[in-house]
């Protein structure tokens, strides 16, 4: 097996993890706040394949799997997110995070 070039990916990945961490403290909606979750999920998902990969002992199906739970976690988190989002439109008007104190009236 070839060595897989480190630099690239892991650059890649701080990349996308500082892209997300900054989406997170800085974002106010709430769409925008779920989207910079994702993109350091992505960072997450991309650091699990390659370190299997470059391990070499499974095949890199250990890190293809943890990928597989983290894009299942993703699309859960996506979809309660998205609730919560409807739910604060309906009773406040706004999709603010600092007006989601409460979701009752």
């Amino acid at each position: 097996m070839t060595a897989l070039p480190s630099g690239g990916f892991l650059l890649l990945s701080s990349a996308l993890l500082g892209i997300g961490l900054f989406g997170i403290l800085t974002r106010r909606n709430f769409i925008l706040l779920l989207i910079a979750i994702e993109v350091a999920m992505n960072a997450a998902i991309l650091n699990f394949v390659y370190f299997a990969a470059y391990d070499g002992t499974t095949g890199g199906l250990g890190g293809q799997a943890a990928a597989v739970v983290i894009v299942g976690l993703a699309a859960t988190e996506v979809a309660v997110g998205l609730a919560i989002v409807l739910a604060l439109n309906r009773l406040k008007g706004s999709i603010n995070v600092a007006e989601a104190t409460t979701l009752r009236n």
